[in-house]
């Protein structure tokens, strides 16, 4: 059975077109499962409500709640009419992103899917403050999905860390690989890239030593990098020409090589620390979804701890 069968969907409310409704009916329609269409909503005015009764106010929010559930219904039509199993849930909640946490965890999701904007001038990805707090809190992966169709023959490329510093960084890289492998073999058979990026050598050692060799150290560098990343793709029996192993700064080669190989989505994995800066793995991936063009897709390792509780906020209601 496919990994992703409970899948949670962060409805837009600001727009009748649902890309991440869209990718998630994909998703299911080839590895089975079902979806939850979930939307936190707050109105401010409803803080200006004081002088009615608790009755009266109660009435209000219900009124709101019931109007976007129909309003998701609507949006959710044609796929309820394809049979596609669509459970749908509005909240009230003043804080989006501590709503969706907490209904991942309710609901024991194992993905989150949520739209991301689109720069129209530079076609990269833009997140708001609530994909930030996903990215970093939510438990389970969170799915970043850009306004575009997902392509036949599309490829999946994943960020790997093959520096080897940390303890951490093995176990997480082979749960990327592993997950992604996983999906791709349910979703047309979707290509898995692997990609590792090592550092150029410093300029600083490069003039205070003048018996100091680049070149030397750019290959023993390179070459370290190519043996871990041989280690990492025999163990899912990935072809060569399916690796990358490139010299640059991680914010530039893998964006650079999604564009290249025309991904449709990028898996990065994040350790939810502290700071976005000290959370993904390199301390680049701040940088690097930020030129992104295509969807993204965040993996934590099997020990991260979820900042957020269940339920912890009493202010809301939901209708299903």
């Amino acid at each position: 059975m496919a990994k992703y069968q409970n899948l949670l969907v962060a409805i837009d409310p600001n727009q009748d077109d649902q890309p991440a409704l869209r990718r998630a009916v994909y998703l299911i329609k080839r590895n089975g499962g079902r979806i939850k269409a979930f939307l936190p909503i707050y109105d401010f005015s409803y803080e200006m409500t004081t002088l009615l009764s608790p009755d009266e106010r109660t009435a209000m929010r219900q009124g709101v709640i019931s109007q976007r559930a129909a309003w998701i219904n609507e949006q959710c039509r044609f796929y309820l009419d394809e049979g596609v199993p669509i459970e749908i849930k509005v909240v009230w909640h003043n804080r989006p992103y501590e709503a969706i946490i907490q209904e991942v965890i309710a609901g024991k999701h194992d993905l989150l899917l949520k739209m991301a904007h689109q720069h129209d001038r530079l076609e990269s990805v833009i997140f708001t403050p609530t994909d930030w707090h996903l990215l970093r809190k939510c438990p389970c992966p969170v799915w970043m999905v850009k306004d575009q169709p997902w392509q036949d023959g599309s490829r999946a490329v994943v960020a790997v860390n093959l520096a080897s510093e940390e303890p951490y960084h093995d176990p997480l890289n082979i749960k990327l690989v592993q997950e992604t492998v996983e999906l791709a073999q349910n979703v047309n058979q979707t290509e898995v890239h692997l990609v590792g990026a090592y550092p150029v050598t410093p300029i600083n050692i490069a003039i205070e030593l003048p018996d100091f060799d680049p070149s030397v150290y750019n290959d023993a560098i390179r070459g370290q990098h190519l043996i871990a990343m041989k280690a990492l793709r025999q163990k899912f029996c990935i072809k060569e020409e399916f690796t990358h192993v490139e010299k640059g700064l991680p914010e530039e080669v893998i964006p650079d090589l999604a564009e290249h190989l025309q991904a449709g989505v990028v898996v990065l994995g994040t350790l939810g620390r502290t700071g976005i800066s000290a959370a993904f793995i390199g301390n680049t991936a701040e940088h690097v979804i930020d030129h992104l063009k295509c969807d993204l897709l965040v993996i934590k390792p099997d020990n991260f701890n979820c900042p957020i509780e269940a339920d912890e906020d009493d202010e809301h209601d939901d209708e299903d």
